[in-house]
C-alpha cells in the first residue's frame, strides 16, 4: 500500500495546526490509504469526463452551462465553438474540487471496507 511507514510522522507534523488545501489533504490520503484511493480517484474521474462527453454529443446545450456555471468569456466562445470533448474536459475540470472532496471522504470507508473481508491487509502498527 503506503511506502514510507517510518517517515509519514515528518510531514504531517508540519500542517497539524494549519488548514490543509485539497491538494495536501489529497497527498495525506495517498499517503494514509496507498493504491486504492489512487484507482478510485482515476475511476470517478473516467466516470465525470465519460458522463459530460456523453451529456453534450447527446445534446446538452453547452452554451447555457458555460453561461451557468460563470465560465463567461472566453469559455463561452469555446462552447459555441470547440469540439465536444473539449468542453466536456474544461467542465469535467471545472467540478475537481467535487470530485477530490468524494474521494476523500469515500476512501476511508472503502479501504474499511475492503479490510473487512480481507482484500486489503491491516494496517502495520506503529511502534
Amino acid at each position: 500500500m503506503s511506502g514510507g511507514g517510518g517517515s509519514s510522522g515528518d510531514s504531517s507534523g508540519d500542517t497539524e495546526g494549519t488548514a490543509l488545501t485539497g491538494a495536501q489533504k489529497l497527498k495525506r490520503a495517498v499517503r494514509d490509504y496507498g493504491s486504492t484511493i489512487i484507482a478510485f480517484h482515476i475511476g470517478i474521474s473516467l466516470l465525470s469526463l465519460g458522463g459530460f462527453y456523453l451529456a453534450f454529443s447527446s445534446g446538452l446545450d453547452m452554451e447555457w452551462l458555460v453561461s451557468r456555471l460563470g465560465l463567461e468569456g472566453s469559455s463561452s466562445k469555446v462552447a459555441a465553438t470547440g469540439g465536444t470533448f473539449v468542453v466536456a474536459y474544461a467542465v469535467h475540470k471545472v467540478f475537481a474540487p467535487l470530485r477530490i472532496s468524494i474521494t476523500l471522504a469515500s476512501a476511508p470507508l472503502i479501504v474499511r471496507y475492503f479490510r473487512s473481508i480481507g482484500f486489503l491487509k491491516p494496517p502495520k502498527s506503529k511502534k
